[in-house]
């Protein structure tokens, strides 16, 4: 049980450390109902030690900054519902320290949609873009061309964008996906695995450094590659999906091969789900790492999985971008660009069931 207290304690060094507090995330922290904790900002903001507002609360030096100081930032990611919304949520809880107002746009995928969005909000006075463009379909040249013409400030999120100096010279933000496979594969040899699969969901972003990270790993650890496949979406064709997993297991059982790593956690579900059916057990007769962390934990075997630091993710683009807009603490003069910043930050693998890790 939280006393009021210890509750009263959390909330406020939250407020310490991130500036803003969500109501619905400190109650599935502390495992309490939301309404005990929107009691309990009531109660401090009474005693004039935070400032609430709606859905949670800020700490009072950005509640009492006039509204002149904020700044508007338009965000423009491909999907609302996958991989996307943690680093919408960690700019989210970002903002108000930084006297930021967020405007979302969705491009689902498609870069006309995603250039209105973002004429959209630069027509509503967007100072600075953060954007995960479509890259599908679409060249280097074409994608460098459209970003060099937004007319404010841009940090692209979640892709690693090369090719051109016009892209290099871009300030970007992405998880090392490289690394990450570079983990599971890691994981797998240490638990003593000598030959490992890999399946992959290649119509994403993320598979090319999957397929990078997996090739580094192997030659890296003396690993022999097991079978490799690349799978179709499966949603709107579940019967080709099963039709693939199902020779992929095939080749498994023919190879020797007893561990893989499955891009994306829903294809890695649908393997184990196929497996079992075949009698197979996880992870005794095949030890399974999905890459993503969406649902890995719902899987019928609780998947041990690579996790990008998605939240982490978005407060640093966000950071990135508004000491473009407004300066930073280093003395930086605004609308004066320095370097151009590439930062990656790195995956962290967390462990469930399906690998067979204690």
């Amino acid at each position: 049980m939280h006393l009021p207290t210890a509750r009263h304690e959390y909330l406020l060094r939250e407020l310490e450390l991130r500036g803003s507090v969500r109501s619905a995330e400190a109650a599935a922290m502390l495992g309490v109902a939301e309404v005990t904790i929107r009691r309990d900002i009531v109660e401090l903001d009474r005693a004039g030690r935070l400032a609430r507002v709606h859905g949670g609360a800020v700490a009072l030096r950005s509640a009492r900054e006039p509204r002149a100081a904020r700044v508007l930032v338009g965000v423009v990611v491909p999907s609302s519902t996958v991989h996307f919304p943690p680093l919408v949520r960690g700019m989210e809880a970002l903002a108000p320290s930084l006297h930021v107002r967020l405007v979302l746009g969705v491009s689902h995928y498609r870069p006309d949609v995603e250039a209105a969005q973002v004429d959209r909000l630069v027509g509503l006075g967007a100072q600075g873009i953060v954007v995960a463009p479509t890259t599908r379909d679409r060249s280097p040249e074409e994608l460098a061309a459209w970003l060099r013409s937004v007319p404010v400030p841009v940090v692209v999120v979640e892709r690693r964008v090369h090719g051109l100096t016009a892209l290099s010279e871009l300030d970007q933000v992405r998880s090392d996906h490289a690394h990450g496979a570079v983990l599971a594969v890691e994981h797998l040899a240490g638990l003593g695995h000598r030959r490992v699969g890999l399946a992959v969901y290649d119509r994403t972003p993320t598979a090319p450094h999957v397929r990078e990270g997996f090739a580094t790993a192997v030659a890296r650890l003396g690993v022999a590659a097991g079978p490799d496949v690349s799978l179709p979406k499966g949603e709107g064709d579940p019967t080709g999906l099963g039709r693939e997993l199902a020779a992929f297991l095939d080749r498994c059982r023919e190879t020797g091969t007893r561990a893989v790593l499955v891009h994306t956690d829903d294809h890695a579900a649908r393997l184990v789900e196929a497996a079992l059916d075949r009698g197979l057990r996880v992870p005794e007769d095949l030890a399974v790492v999905a890459y993503d962390d969406e649902n890995a934990e719902l899987a019928v075997v609780p998947l041990t999985t690579v996790t990008p630091p998605r939240r982490e993710l978005g407060r640093e683009a966000l950071r990135m971008l508004v000491g473009r807009i407004v300066g930073d603490e280093g003395g930086e003069v605004p609308g004066v660009l320095g370097a151009p910043r590439h930062v990656a930050l790195l995956p962290r693998l967390t462990v469930r069931r399906s690998c067979g890790a204690a």
